[in-house]
């Protein structure tokens, strides 16, 4: 199962008049839509995995009203935040109880992008490999798959400010800590992405992954 809920108090967001803020989503909610809002598809539907509060679908849904936007996310009181911050966004649908890390959701969410914010370093290798491989599943041919975080770089942290969050995470989950670059490229490679990475604020990364146009199902 995702281990995201019991480590929500890493960074646990702000609530008021019925919404969650996080300060690391206002922080870096600029610096994706730069890289994300020019590579999604002209047309279709984008998935969003552990939507957390909501800022970052609203956000994009807001920028692009001709594509249809479905935030997921398993815990409920933060899908009844995100429903209410994506209220009179006609292109958002109502938020989905999903778990990301548990096979076989991929045969219901097929999309033309999926996008993932801060969450692989909140789960643990085996789950993150079925959420890739999901999510390979459930991309269109050509789709796009968009991870932001942060990341070891052969092996080691970027900054002491990383290297601190990954000893406080790992000190709650010995399963859980930052995942290193290579080993996301070396996965997503045998499911045959091609691959684009954009070095992103605070020592973070932005990996776009591309699903092969002729729709090669994941090995």
């Amino acid at each position: 199962m995702m281990r995201r809920p019991r480590l929500l108090g890493m960074d646990p967001p702000v609530e008021a008049d019925g919404l969650m803020t996080a300060p690391a989503a206002a922080r870096n909610q600029a610096p994706i839509l730069d890289v994300l809002l020019p590579r999604l598809p002209r047309k279709g539907a984008v998935l969003e995995l552990a939507s957390g509060t909501g800022q970052h679908i609203a956000a994009l849904a807001a920028h692009r009203p001709d594509l249809t936007f479905h935030p997921t996310e398993p815990d409920s009181a933060r899908r009844v935040a995100i429903d209410a911050r994506c209220a009179g966004l006609q292109n958002v649908a109502p938020a989905g109880d999903l778990d990301a890390c548990v096979p076989g959701w991929a045969v219901t969410q097929a999309s033309d992008a999926i996008v993932v914010v801060n969450l692989l370093h909140l789960i643990s290798d085996a789950e993150m490999a079925v959420l890739l491989d999901e999510a390979a599943k459930a991309l269109t041919p050509g789709g796009i798959l968009a991870i932001y975080g942060p990341f070891l770089r052969d092996g080691q942290a970027s900054s002491e400010g990383d290297a601190q969050f990954d000893a406080a995470l790992r000190a709650k989950d010995a399963e859980v800590g930052l995942k290193d670059i290579a080993v996301l490229q070396t996965v997503l490679g045998v499911l045959d992405f091609t691959q684009e990475v954009v070095e992103m604020p605070a020592n973070n990364v932005m990996l776009l992954a591309r699903k092969a146009p002729d729709g090669r199902a994941p090995l």
